[in-house]
This record gives C-alpha cells, structure tokens and sequence, in this order.
C-alpha cells in the first residue's frame, strides 16, 4: 500500500469511528448522561493527534510524528485543564509545547532515518521546556517561590558557571 492509501485509510477509519460515536449519543439519549462530552470533549483533540501519530508510524511518513505530538499534548492539558477548573495554569503550561515538539522531533527520528539528529534536537527542546515550565510556573503557579524567586537565579549561574568549568578543564585536558 502507498503512504497515500494508508494515510486515506486511517483517516477514514478515525471518522467513521467518530461517527459512529456521535450517532450512537444521539440515538441513545440515557449515554449521554453517562458521557458527559462537557468534560471530555478534549478527547477529540487527542484523537485528532493519534491519528496523527498513526499516520506517522502506519503511512510511514515520521514528519507527521510532530504535529501528532503536539495536537496529543495540548489536547492532554486541555482535558486536566477541563477536569480540574484550573484554566489559570495556561499561564505556565504553553512552556510545554516546546517538549511536545521535542517528543514529536525523537518520534519522527526514530521512525525516520536520521535518528541522531532528531534526538539531539528533541532532547534539547524537551530540556528548554523543562526549565520554562519550572521558571514560570515558579512565578505564576502553584508552586510559586514567593520572595525566594532568586533562588532561581543563583542556581542558573551555578548551572552556568559549572558547565563552562568543565568545558574549560576538558578542552585543557584536566579531568579529577
């Protein structure tokens, strides 16, 4: 099969399934009390982002690997976003979309054919993200530092200072 049909195939499937869903709430009036789609609507969203990452793995198309990561991860935080009430956290989790970037770059890798690269530059993004998301949700989240902020600072320049102390004493060829 060509990337073409398998992809058409997948697509097909993900709307026939939903579909079907939709259909059955309609015709069954009692499973909609059951399925509260107010709640669990962002279940959409990361479907959309499987199927996405289906069609990377099942097409054989890796790019698709990183908009599938990032639809499934922002249709993850809109679900905890939607279950707990706490839409005030998108003051510090869009820092998270760069490691879904991240996540999709090692996926489209792995399933490409330039595997360093990618997991070089998704290793990376998920690590910039990682300190985005601690630095702002210290400001603006549930785990805020208050007045001890600069606390953040400080380990950021020893961070600094002692990845140029090692770069230095391994180019001079010093290692203890």
């Amino acid at each position: 099969m060509t990337r073409t049909t398998v992809g058409n195939l997948i697509g097909g499937v993900m709307l026939v399934g939903l579909g079907m869903f939709f259909l059955l709430l309609q015709l069954v009036p009692g499973l909609g009390v059951l399925v509260r789609m107010d709640l669990l609507w962002p279940f959409i969203v990361i479907g959309v982002g499987m199927g996405l990452l289906g069609a990377a793995v099942f097409a054989r198309t890796p790019p698709l690997a990183i908009p599938g990561s990032i639809v499934s991860g922002i249709g993850s935080l809109l679900l905890v976003q939607n279950l707990t009430g706490y839409w005030e956290s998108w003051a510090f989790v869009w820092t998270l979309i760069p490691g879904f970037v991240g996540i999709g770059l090692i996926l489209s890798g792995l399933l490409g054919q330039d595997p360093t690269h990618a997991l070089h530059s998704g290793v990376r993004l998920l690590a910039i993200s990682a300190i985005l998301f601690v630095v702002f949700g210290a400001f603006l989240g549930p785990f805020a530092l208050g007045r001890f902020w600069p606390v953040l600072l400080i380990l950021a320049g020893f961070v600094l200072v002692g990845r140029q102390l090692l770069t230095t004493q391994t180019r001079s060829g010093v290692i203890r």
